[in-house]
């Protein structure tokens, strides 16, 4: 047995579990010829260069339709040079390595990252499986961060500009804004890099394309927000969990956003505790599951960006762990990461946890305690672990 838990705490033995997973889960929708996700990424670089519309269904390349930004065909553009199938599967070790790294960067210890990747290895299985953006999306919030911590603003900057050129996510990572030594440096850089990145798509396109292309984004957004709804497979948020709970499709989200809005800002009622790490580190937490699980667009793989802050938020809770939270952690394991696997009880799945997007209710109370351990923990214990 303590053979067993000695591997499962080998950080060569996670970083292989991590990588084989997503490769493994990328190849089995290969050979079952499920990449529509990457056949939509492909053609927004395709369509950019031929100016073509980007958000138009295309259905003879592919199904459903692209809803990210143009400057996504930039970041796409390097595995387009490859045949489809070697395209697939950089793309979803790309993303895998892309978050590897943001979590190696946390201001924890080397422990403490170990178990981070262990307790999100099989939600980025999940990710990876539907050939998703999303880890990478996870990896920029953590970023922004990161660099903010760093006061490398300048960093810190171009990681929130291109996440919101990209998916809007990126915008939360202002949610760090109050963490910043040099607050006018990291304002001077968003507008920096927000007009470089804004421009950039052009060098491969023209002006007015991207310009037009930013307009029909926007429209493809609204579409999709009225859209997502009446899906099973979106709106996997407190929103569509209390729409189907109640059998309420008229519910306005505001009605639940705004109210989540304010209880997000509570936390920063702590002035006092902005330069401790476990505060900040609350705040992150905080911000990647507030992202996911107030966003009509959140759908089962969007629940990496939730995770990565349930397992930071786990590793950061002071010790001892308490039974509720560590039943807290299991529940999250249990139905919002196993559900939709074969794990899973196929019929709980079908009938419970997908209809009423259940999904999202631990993630939901453990941002719940995450808002209260930020009002009431005292932050005094100086950092253990290397900022390196």
């Amino acid at each position: 047995m303590s053979k067993f838990l000695k591997l499962f705490t080998n950080r060569i033995f996670i970083t292989i579990l991590w990588f084989s997973l997503s490769f493994l889960a990328a190849l089995k929708q290969i050979l079952h010829h499920h990449i529509n996700n990457y056949q939509i990424y492909k053609y927004t670089f395709i369509n950019l260069i031929l100016h073509k519309n980007l958000y138009a269904p295309q259905p003879q390349n592919f199904l459903d339709s692209n809803h990210y930004g143009p400057l996504f065909a930039l970041f796409i553009a390097p595995f387009t040079l490859f045949p489809d199938v070697v395209g697939t599967l950089l793309w979803v070790v790309f993303n895998a390595w892309a978050l590897y790294q943001a979590i190696l960067m946390l201001p924890v210890t080397i422990q403490q990252r170990t178990a981070i990747l262990l307790i999100c290895t099989h939600e980025l299985m999940t990710a990876s499986f539907n050939v998703q953006f999303n880890p990478t999306m996870a990896a920029l919030i953590v970023l922004s961060f990161v660099f903010i911590r760093r006061k490398q603003d300048i960093w810190a900057a171009l990681a929130i500009v291109i996440g919101t050129y990209i998916k809007l996510y990126g915008i939360v990572g202002l949610a760090f804004f109050f963490f910043s030594q040099n607050k006018l440096k990291l304002i001077m850089w968003l507008v920096v890099w927000g007009l470089l990145l804004f421009a950039l798509p052009m060098l491969f396109s023209s002006p007015a394309f991207v310009i037009q292309s930013y307009y029909d984004w926007y429209n493809s957004l609204v579409e999709k927000n009225a859209l997502n709804a009446t899906s099973t497979m979106q709106d996997i948020s407190v929103m569509g969990m209390i729409r189907r709970l109640f059998h309420y499709p008229q519910l306005s989200n505001m009605v639940v956003l705004l109210p989540g809005i304010l209880v997000f800002a509570l936390s920063y009622l702590r002035i006092s505790s902005f330069n401790q790490t476990s505060y900040q580190l609350l705040i992150l937490t905080s911000t990647l599951i507030f992202t996911v699980i107030f966003s009509t667009s959140s759908e089962s793989p969007t629940y990496i960006i939730a995770f990565v802050g349930v397992a930071i938020w786990f590793m950061n809770l002071d010790k001892p762990v308490s039974n509720w939270e560590i039943a807290l952690l299991v529940f999250a394991l249990i139905i919002t990461s196993m559900s939709p696997s074969d794990l899973f009880p196929r019929f709980i799945n079908k009938n419970y946890i997908k209809p009423y997007a259940l999904k999202a209710l631990p993630c939901f109370i453990i941002w719940l305690k995450i808002v209260y351990e930020s009002l009431t923990r005292k932050f005094t214990h100086p950092p253990s672990y290397s900022v390196v």
